[in-house]
Parts: C-alpha cells; sequence; structure tokens
C-alpha cells in the first residue's frame, strides 16, 4: 500500500523527444517543420525558380538552358540535365517550342507551381534567403543577355511569392544585373 499514490498528482503533459538532441519539447514542436523537410522545401523551391526564369526567357539559349541546370544541380538535383529540364518545362506547358513563355499569368502550369513551391517556404526563411532565392532566378534569366519582359514578370511573381516588396525586387534585380555568378 506504500508508495502507491492515491491522490492525482497533476495533469499529464504531453511531449515529444528528438531522437537526434535527445531533448524534450511539447506536442506544438510537431506542427515545425523538420530540417529534412525544410531542405527538401528549399530544394524544391530552387529547381521551380530556375524553370520558371528558363520558361520566361525561352529554352533556345545554350548559355540560359546551362544557367538553369546550374542552379538546379546546385540545389541537390545532382543528376538532373538539360534533358530533364526541358522535360520537365515542356510537362508544364503542354509545349515544347522554346519560345518564351508568360509564366506570370496566373493559373499557368509553372506559376501554379511557383505559388506552391514558395508560399509555404517563405514564411519559415530570413530575408537573406529569400533575396538568395530570387537572386538566382535572376542569373538564369541574365544568362543569355538583359532581361526580357516575360522575365521580369515571372521574377516579379516569384518576389510576391516570397513575400517580398515590389522595391525590393526591383532592388534585387537591378543589384543582379551588375553581379558575377
Amino acid at each position: 500500500m506504500f508508495g502507491t499514490p492515491v491522490l492525482p498528482l497533476g495533469p499529464v503533459i504531453g511531449s515529444v523527444q528528438c531522437t537526434s538532441c535527445q531533448g524534450r519539447y511539447g506536442t506544438d514542436a510537431l506542427e515545425q517543420l523538420t530540417s529534412v523537410r525544410l531542405a527538401a522545401m528549399l530544394r524544391d523551391a530552387q529547381y521551380t525558380i530556375a524553370l520558371a526564369a528558363l520558361a520566361a526567357g525561352g529554352t533556345a539559349s545554350r548559355s540560359g538552358r546551362d544557367a538553369a541546370c546550374t542552379v538546379i544541380r546546385e540545389a541537390g538535383f545532382d543528376d538532373c540535365g538539360e534533358a530533364q529540364v526541358l522535360a520537365a518545362l515542356a510537362a508544364l506547358s503542354g509545349s515544347s517550342s522554346g519560345e518564351p513563355m508568360d509564366v506570370a499569368t496566373e493559373g499557368s502550369g509553372l506559376a501554379v507551381e511557383l505559388h506552391a513551391a514558395l508560399e509555404p517556404l517563405a514564411p519559415h526563411l530570413a530575408l537573406h534567403g529569400r533575396a538568395r532565392l530570387l537572386t538566382q532566378g535572376a542569373w538564369v534569366a541574365l544568362a543569355d543577355g538583359r532581361y526580357l519582359p516575360q522575365e521580369r514578370a515571372a521574377l516579379g511573381v516569384v518576389g510576391r511569392c516570397l513575400k517580398l516588396s515590389e522595391a525590393q525586387v526591383d532592388a534585387l534585380l537591378e543589384a543582379a544585373t551588375s553581379a558575377r555568378h
């Protein structure tokens, strides 16, 4: 009989334990992104931005395709080459003509992909991280020369999805023209 609790000591508080650091946290920690999920979202965002910038400028330029492939490989898609990038663009646009696409039109395949990939990620990134993503898209757009109106519009969509103001987008795009990648 002795040592058996008769009166309740208090409410049971739920917790979870991290398998990496062995720390204990409230169950609300389950609603937060894990580092693995955040890394996957970031990788997908870089891929989608590179595709959008390439599609907006057209795929006819070899330098544009190379720049997009480089950004995509840097994102972690090591085995993704030009053929895979062009196939993904054809699947999203329904065309493989190589002509510039209007990515900024709401409802287009790439615009939907941009919103889906970037909007959930934006609240988890600092301003510098969001600026870096936009700048990577700018490098793809600038690989074959100055910005085309379609490229500028597509990068504007990227900026809006990343919760950047129009002034921030303009400043970042202007800075990308003078910075070397």
